[in-house]
């Protein structure tokens, strides 16, 4: 089943393990998350447990949302995400959800949203190559060939200039290196999408949540 919680990338360092391997890893801060609902089938239409990570303050909250955390008997959380395929019995709602729910070795997918590059031209974005930068040549950047003239417009899809980085990303099967309780720190092996400070879900990998 899975397994599942919402933290913050703090950035990336270096780990020892045992045997002296050298291992970069990112460090995700998860301090305890709250379950502030649970849903079933007969209620819902689907399984899954909602949770909550990060207090709100009292003045950005409206009345549905602190009305919705007082059933779970806790305040206002700024994110709040479900996670599906879950064994329903091992949560409550009120209950907090720590970093121990993983183990050192887990496999994970870690989803997270990419650093926003703003407004870039193909080079750039798609990694195309640069026309000669010799002087009179006039194409130096330039996007290329639109295609065949008949159907007077370009079709979708096409590499262009555009709007780049900014989007919902899933690195699947990443391992979890090391799990500090006490800190509510979990190190996870390899780099995960996001800037620092910004949310990170984690949750046990599809394989091996089978």
């Amino acid at each position: 089943m899975t397994k599942g919680i919402l933290g913050k990338k703090v950035g990336m360092t270096q780990f020892f393990t045992e045997s002296g391997e050298l291992i970069p890893v990112t460090v995700i801060e998860a301090t305890p998350n709250v379950v502030l609902q649970v849903k079933t089938k007969e209620t819902d239409g689907y399984e899954a447990i909602q949770l909550g990570y990060q207090d709100l303050r009292e003045v950005l909250s409206n009345k549905p949302a602190k009305g919705h955390a007082a059933k779970a008997k806790t305040t206002p959380k700024r994110f709040i995400k479900e996670f599906k395929n879950v064994e329903l019995g091992d949560y409550e709602v009120g209950k907090e959800v720590t970093v121990e729910v993983f183990q050192e070795g887990d496999i994970v997918d870690v989803t997270g949203t990419t650093k926003g590059k703003g407004f870039q031209g193909a080079i750039k974005r798609y990694g195309q190559s640069r026309g000669p930068m010799a002087h009179g040549s006039r194409y130096h950047r330039r996007p290329g060939s639109m295609g065949p003239v008949a159907p007077n417009r370009v079709f979708k899809n096409k590499h262009l200039a555009g709007r780049m980085g900014g989007e919902r990303v899933t690195m699947q099967n990443l391992q979890i290196v090391k799990v500090f309780a006490d800190k509510n720190v979990i190190l996870i092996k390899g780099n995960v999408p996001g800037a620092k400070k910004s949310l990170i879900q984690i949750k046990s990998a599809v394989k091996a949540a089978k």
